[in-house]
């Protein structure tokens, strides 16, 4: 039997006020972002428990930019390479009742968090961003990489019953309970000869990270989000290569990985926070009650 978990929708964070806030760890991947973090910084709402840097081995000034703005932030070198390496790390360093993570390069808006950790609070287990429904929207994505994620969720609506509109958006913020789900490893370390990846390691990770939700079973909520253009550098995105590893990394979590005695669970009823994305809200509540926050596992 199918078991549906409703989510209460919810409006944007500025509308209503909470009388706790759960401890909130933002985990941001950096890799040569020393002109990107200020602005990222900047952004962060005021009240974070924490933040943790996870650096791939930056060559510029992205460490010494870290030191001098947030000397209250933990840095975290990675492991391996790869954007999914550099979660992994962080997410295993957090010690905050809810998890978040955003992007270095300005992408992602820090002060949409509070709007993400409302669908936590309003139900939610896993809150995940998107371009793509009422109130969200993008000035970066192109035309080819809009339609290859638009076909690329669409399978997997297919395949696993969700209602995504969107699989490669980088903004997540989910209870700490929950990791792992996500299956990260941080700790193994590939010969010294290898320069290749595990599974997982690269700009997959998104999208493995919305099919192990659902596979899981959690109630998740769409947040609208809007993503910015890189403010400085160039990416590492490509929009084939990757395109192939999203699809591969659909195939195998879906066919493969069942077959090796996993159970694919019942389908989660995914719900969409309406409204606009709330640049506005700097300050998280100082009220915390920690008594009232789900406790880690």
């Amino acid at each position: 039997m199918v078991t549906f978990r409703k989510v209460t929708r919810i409006m944007p964070a500025q509308s209503y006020s909470l009388a706790s806030w759960p401890r909130v760890s933002v985990v941001i991947p950096t890799l040569n972002e020393a002109r990107n973090l200020p602005h990222v910084f900047e952004a962060l709402p005021s009240g974070i428990y924490e933040i943790i840097i996870v650096d791939g081995h930056s060559v510029d000034e992205t460490l010494a930019v870290v030191r001098k703005l947030r000397p209250d932030a933990r840095i975290v070198m990675q492991t391996r390479t790869g954007k999914g390496n550099a979660l992994a790390c962080g997410c295993a360093e957090a010690t905050g009742d809810i998890i978040a993570m955003i992007d270095a390069d300005g992408s992602t808006h820090a002060g949409e968090i509070p709007s993400f950790v409302s669908a936590l609070l309003a139900g939610a287990d896993f809150a995940k961003g998107t371009r793509f429904a009422k109130g969200g929207g993008s000035e970066d994505i192109t035309r080819l990489r809009g339609l290859g994620n638009r076909m690329l969720t669409s399978m997997v609506n297919l395949l696993y019953g969700t209602r995504y509109t969107d699989l490669c958006y980088g903004f997540n913020v989910f209870w700490n309970k929950h990791l792992s789900v996500l299956g990260f490893d941080a700790t193994t370390n590939l010969p010294a000869d290898k320069c290749g990846r595990l599974w997982g390691d690269g700009f997959e990770i998104e999208t493995l990270i919305n099919i192990r939700i659902a596979a899981a079973g959690l109630a998740v909520a769409e947040v609208p989000s809007f993503e910015r253009s890189r403010m400085h550098g160039a990416s590492n995105l490509s929009a084939y290569s990757d395109g192939l590893r999203v699809l591969r990394t659909i195939l195998y979590e879906r066919f493969t990985i069942p077959r090796r005695g996993q159970r694919f669970p019942a389908r989660r009823l995914l719900t969409r926070v309406s409204g606009a994305p709330n640049h506005g809200q700097r300050t998280l509540p100082a009220d915390l009650d920690r008594s009232r926050t789900p406790p880690l596992v």
